[in-house]
């Protein structure tokens, strides 16, 4: 399993497979996740004997997994420029505007691919933005590029989004300038 964040570095996914005994892989670009990452997975618990392993590095480029040998991919990427998550690490994809990430999601979707082993699963934890007004569902865009690296469909959950960052700002905006809050995010579920 693989997990990276955007600018809410958490580590939730590396806590949660340690208390299941389940072993696991956490993998950034960004010193600052990888050292919170550490500092949320140093505890003991009885019976939370899952190994983690945390690695700096880019989704695009994940050569030190072998092919076919993970069972579950679980990732939240960043969406796009639209919070920025580091303004020093030039891999770090929310620097790129919506149309250069989707393009850069088709080498993290081919090694996905590549690593996950034959009917496991991918879980890929994705939102949506607004430019001009208008919404861009760059969510379905993520969804198209993992299909077409080869994964199927099994599910679509639909998270709603709770005490987001900027909710504030955007509930007095939504109507100031009459339009909706983007409230939830998309749970992608995919089988190779």
């Amino acid at each position: 399993m693989f997990t990276g964040k955007r600018y809410k570095i958490s580590g939730t996914t590396l806590v949660e497979a340690k208390l299941l005994n389940r072993d696991i892989i956490g993998v950034d670009v960004n010193d600052v996740a990888l050292e919170r990452c550490r500092e949320k997975v140093d505890f003991e618990h009885e019976g939370a004997d899952g190994k983690v392993y945390i690695k700096k590095g880019d989704a695009r480029h994940l050569a030190f997994i072998p092919d076919e040998s993970i069972d579950l991919i679980c990732t939240h990427p960043p969406y796009a420029d639209i919070i920025k998550y580091s303004e020093d690490i030039p891999e770090v994809l929310s620097r790129l505007k919506v149309k250069d990430f989707i393009e850069e999601m088709k080498p993290v979707a081919a090694e996905c691919y590549r690593i996950l082993k034959k009917d496991k699963f991918c879980a890929v934890l994705m939102g949506d933005t607004r430019q001009k007004g208008h919404m861009i569902p760059m969510s379905f865009d993520v969804m198209k590029v993992f299909q077409d690296a080869g994964f199927k469909l099994k599910e679509l959950i639909i998270k709603e989004q709770h005490n987001c960052k900027a909710t504030g700002y955007w509930k007095t905006n939504s109507v100031k300038y009459n339009f909706l809050l983007i409230a939830h995010e998309y749970l992608f579920v995919f089988r190779k």
